[in-house]
C-alpha cells in the first residue's frame, strides 16, 4: 500500500517520470529474475552442505540449536 502511495506521489509530482517507471519495471523485474534463481541455488545448495557436515553430530545424539 505505501508502495503505491508512493507512486500516486511521485505521478502528482513528476507523471513523465512515474510513466516511465512504471513502463521500464517489468523489464528490471526480468532482468533481476535470474539473479534471484542464483541465489535461491545457493541458498539451497548452503542448507545441503550444512545437513552434510552435521549429519555425523546428529547420529551422535546432538540436538542443534534454534536460530
Amino acid at each position: 500500500m505505501l508502495q503505491f502511495l508512493l507512486w500516486l506521489l511521485l505521478f502528482v509530482l513528476c507523471w513523465p517520470l512515474a510513466l516511465l517507471a512504471l513502463l521500464i519495471w517489468p523489464f528490471v523485474w526480468l532482468i533481476s529474475l535470474p539473479f534471484r534463481l542464483i541465489g535461491i541455488t545457493f541458498e539451497a545448495l548452503f542448507a545441503f552442505l550444512r545437513a552434510v557436515l552435521m549429519l555425523p553430530a546428529r547420529v551422535l545424539g546432538h540436538k542443534p540449536v534454534s536460530e
